[in-house]
């Protein structure tokens, strides 16, 4: 007998994860922000004043790195693991189905762990925003919190709603090196793991699903690429944001962190304070093409200024260096000079330039002295002009004596 269709065909509706979720995003954030204002009162909503939103792709290193980015601003409040806090069985079933999270799952969650007093100071976010309607969510808490510190301003609270500081993150690989290290990964667990349930020590580590098949962790990437990383890119223009390439060693890839992390002025100081001094350049700018620069004055100063560039060089070789090497044992010089070579001023930027060529760090401080020069034989008066000393200052590593005992 024939089997009835109706009791052998699947019914769909069991096995796919059915996505009726609101994608306004001023629908969801008002939805979760009002339900906040209700539940604890807008003095209570007491943020973080600064936040790091850290994401990168998969593999990129960002549980690997996230410590190393909390030492810059003294956070010692756990890392906000956004993938931690959604353990309800409805999410993980859309995480197992390589969905993301609901957007108003997360971004509730995740507020209301931000109002921990722990991250009173700061917190670093991992994993959020990855979607656009968590960008633009990121954009209305930043103009809510903006619109709290206005409004409590001029009282008693306003030492809790300060200006607030976003910071994007961005650990990025490609994606040929995510897949191969989600793959690691995944080896990496299964032989933990292994190792735990044969000697009963330890604890078992996540295995995710992603990181046993190829083209899962390759879709996982490209979500990130078509998804997350687009999206991210529309706060650049409004958040500090950091892109880090996180390919290369842990130890490179550290390095690279502390070269994008080291000066966030343009965030910390207010905005007022912060347009002041940004005409001022930052001290790393002036000096990361620094030796370039200096090869190619060098070169010039022989080419258009040869005669004027051979005293200086004689004038360094008779009356500084046997100065110099008497205080070999200090590293520090000073010389006093009146050479006349000296008051054009090329000369002395020339003198400066050849001293850092050899390795020694000069500084020029020069002084005026009225001294007398003759004297009026009809009104006996005096007459003075002006004398230039050069004091020039030059420093070199010093040498290292060993003492015996």
């Amino acid at each position: 007998m024939a089997s009835d269709p109706a009791n052998t065909e699947s019914n769909p509706t069991e096995n796919k994860v059915v996505d009726l979720e609101v994608k306004d995003a001023q629908i969801i954030f008002n939805s979760v922000w009002a339900s906040l204002v209700e539940e604890k009162g807008k003095e209570n909503l007491r943020f973080p004043k600064e936040i790091f939103w850290l994401n990168g792709a998969p593999g990129a290193g960002k549980g690997t790195n996230t410590n190393f980015i909390m030492q810059y601003r003294d956070l010692t409040a756990p890392p906000l693991v956004v993938s931690g806090l959604l353990k309800s069985p409805e999410a993980q079933k859309m995480k197992d189905a390589g969905m993301l999270v609901g957007d108003r799952e997360v971004i509730e969650i995740m507020l209301r762990k931000l109002l921990d007093p722990v991250y009173k100071t700061g917190a670093v976010v991992d994993g959020f925003p990855r979607t656009k309607v968590q960008v633009e969510c990121v954009k209305l808490l930043y103009q809510k919190l903006i619109d709290l510190r206005n409004q409590f301003k001029e009282t008693l609270y306003s030492e809790y709603f300060k200006k607030p500081h976003f910071h994007i993150v961005v650990l990025f690989i490609d994606e040929k090196e995510s897949v191969k290290r989600q793959m690691h990964r995944g080896l990496e667990a299964q032989a933990h793991n292994e190792e735990v349930r044969e000697s009963g020590v330890g604890e078992l580590e996540e295995l995710r699903p992603t990181d046993l098949d190829p083209d899962a962790a390759l879709n996982r990437y490209r979500t990130f690429k078509e998804k997350t990383y687009d999206a991210l890119k529309e706060l650049r223009e409004i958040f500090f944001y950091h892109f880090i390439n996180a390919h290369g060693s842990l130890e490179v890839v550290r390095q690279r962190i502390d070269e994008e992390l080291r000066y966030q002025g343009s965030l910390e100081l207010d905005e007022t304070t912060y347009d002041r001094i940004s005409s001022i350049p930052v001290a790393m700018s002036i000096s990361k093409h620094a030796r370039q620069e200096l090869v190619d004055r060098l070169d010039a100063y022989v080419e258009r200024q040869e005669p004027l560039f051979t005293q200086v060089v004689e004038l360094i070789k008779q009356d500084f260096i046997p100065i110099i090497e008497r205080h070999a044992i200090s590293g520090t010089a000073v010389v006093n000079t009146e050479s006349k070579v000296l008051h054009d001023l090329d000369a002395l930027a020339m003198l400066i330039d050849i001293f850092s060529e050899r390795g020694y760090h000069a500084i020029v401080d020069v002084h005026r002295e009225e001294v007398p020069d003759s004297i009026d034989p009809k009104t006996f008066k005096i007459k003075t002009r002006i004398k230039l000393i050069f004091r020039v200052r030059v420093q070199f590593k010093a040498s290292e004596i060993r003492r015996g005992r």
